[in-house]
């Protein structure tokens, strides 16, 4: 039986944001903690966030002033990591405290701003250029996916015997719901009319939401086919040029804005959608699509990084720099029945073949690893 170990985990991130790194924090955490009732987790906290992010007897809240992406960070987190006296120290949001005497494991999600360094800014620029001393400084690292580990190779010269690739999951709620109950709630939380088009992600130009807006405008000129456009997330970088695009191509009474959601509203909106399409110009992993085939949603995807890696054969898959193939990909789901049935049945086995609990047993060994490289 191993021996009982104290993991320190960096959770400052999810007081600004649970999307994303924040949501892929907490799953992992509370899996592990539920998991492994003998060892123990130390959950290092924004000061200003009040909230137990994991209520278990195994798990320990530490509340830092040491605000998450600042430029003091790196001054005084090694300071903090040190004297929580853990085994080993875990940093999900790419960046480790470098000058710590901790054991150290780092989850590198992609390596967007290194492949377009022009669709971030100037903050997250300076906070991800820290990646080179970070993949150094890490005894171990987590790539969410075979694209990311290929990327941190041959981008970063990370040695490949200290990259372990672990899926993220879609969290257990997302799953099938009659589509009449789901519709019968996002109409009365959202007003959007029976027949939409989903699209999920934060409104930035990575995103592509530019390219699916063209394509849009062009299924509804040349196909005559015109559901709703429903886009979820939270605004981004450049966002207001996607909105003075949807007023150029005079969208403005299809297109509903809904901002950030709970997961529960996403449920719905996922099972209530005619499909979901995710035209992204690079993802690390793609969490999104996984979440709307669990629903059963029809899936659109990039073509591209680790998209075709995560749905399989399970989804359409496009060219992100053609928006005439989103079009196309569009019409088809929209309008072949026996391709919407045939997606949504290998969208729902697809998604179950990744699950928290394999990536929290993954991890495990990935900490146990750390912690016998320091010994």
């Amino acid at each position: 039986m191993a021996e009982a170990m104290h993991i320190g985990i960096d959770a400052r991130l999810v007081y600004y944001t649970q999307a994303g790194i924040g949501e892929y924090t907490l799953r992992l955490t509370q899996t592990l903690a539920a998991m492994y009732g003998d060892d123990r987790f130390t959950l290092l906290q924004d000061r200003r966030d009040e909230r137990a992010l994991v209520s278990a007897p195994n798990v320990q809240l530490a509340r830092t002033r040491v605000p998450s992406h600042h430029r003091v960070e790196q001054l005084l987190l090694p300071w903090v990591a040190d004297h929580l006296h853990v085994d080993v120290f875990h940093s999900p949001d790419f960046i480790p405290p470098l000058r710590a005497r901790v054991p150290s494991v780092i989850t590198i999600h992609d390596l967007a701003f290194l492949i377009y360094p022009h669709f971030v800014t100037k903050e997250g620029a300076r906070y991800y250029g820290q990646i080179d001393r970070a993949v150094r400084r890490a005894d171990q690292i987590i790539a969410v996916s075979e694209s990311t580990r290929r990327d941190l190779i041959h981008m970063l010269g990370a040695p490949e015997e200290k990259i372990t690739v672990i899926h993220e999951a879609a969290d257990p709620q997302f799953q099938p719901e009659d589509r009449a109950a789901a519709l019968r709630h996002v109409k009365m939380q959202f007003n959007l009319p029976d027949d939409f088009i989903l699209f999920v992600s934060t409104i930035e130009p990575r995103k592509n939401v530019g390219g699916l807006l063209r394509a849009y405008r062009r299924l509804r000129d040349d196909y005559k086919l015109k559901p709703a456009l429903a886009l979820v997330g939270a605004q981004g970088w450049l966002s207001d040029d996607v909105y003075k695009l949807v007023d150029t191509l005079n969208l403005k009474s299809a297109c509903f804005f809904l901002g950030r959601v709970s997961n529960r509203d996403l449920f719905h909106l996922y099972n209530a959608a005619r499909c979901l399409v995710h035209p992204a110009f690079y993802e690390g992993f793609g969490l999104t699509p996984l979440e709307a085939m669990a629903c059963g949603a029809p899936v659109i995807v990039s073509n591209v990084s680790s998209l075709p890696e995560v749905v399989g054969d399970a989804a359409l898959l496009v060219d992100p720099q053609h928006d005439e193939e989103i079009t196309v990909a569009l019409w088809r789901v929209l309008t072949d029945e026996a391709l919407q049935k045939s997606l949504r049945a290998k969208g729902l086995l697809r998604a179950a073949q990744f699950s928290w609990r394999r990536a929290a047993e993954q991890t495990m060994a990935v900490y146990r690893k750390a912690a016998r490289c320091q010994t």
